[in-house]
């Protein structure tokens, strides 16, 4: 029997204390798994064309619920990286989102799994 691992970047409990109860967090996990999964290759895309602008509005949301969802080395992370994309050169930004890409991957992944095991069979 293999154990779903525990989440290095989704905080339950963290979103617990914000939202209040099981159904809702359950709910904005949904709602947060299809975000970052639309969202995570539009951002890609966007860094790769230089619209630099366009990411800023994308990494302004995940700025928004990182605090809710996630432990704080990775909130502390997109607010590095949304910040940069305000005022830094492209290639800065470019980098620094590679290297917070696989991180938000992970995440969007921990988010399903914990959807999984939490879903009615």
């Amino acid at each position: 029997m293999s154990q779903t691992p525990q989440p290095i970047y989704l905080s339950i409990e963290r979103a617990m204390e914000f939202i209040g109860d099981a159904n809702g967090v359950l709910s904005l996990l949904k709602t947060l798994q299809q975000t970052l999964s639309d969202d995570l290759p539009q951002l890609q895309e966007l860094l790769g064309k230089g619209d630099v602008y366009a990411a800023n509005r994308i990494l302004h949301q995940l700025k928004g619920f990182t605090p809710v969802f996630c432990v704080d080395r990775l909130v502390e992370q997109v607010v590095m990286v949304e910040g940069l994309s305000k005022h830094g050169e492209t290639s800065e930004v470019r980098t620094a989102y590679g290297q917070l890409a696989p991180q938000l991957e992970a995440l969007r992944l921990e988010v399903i799994a914990h959807l999984d095991s939490h879903s009615p069979s």
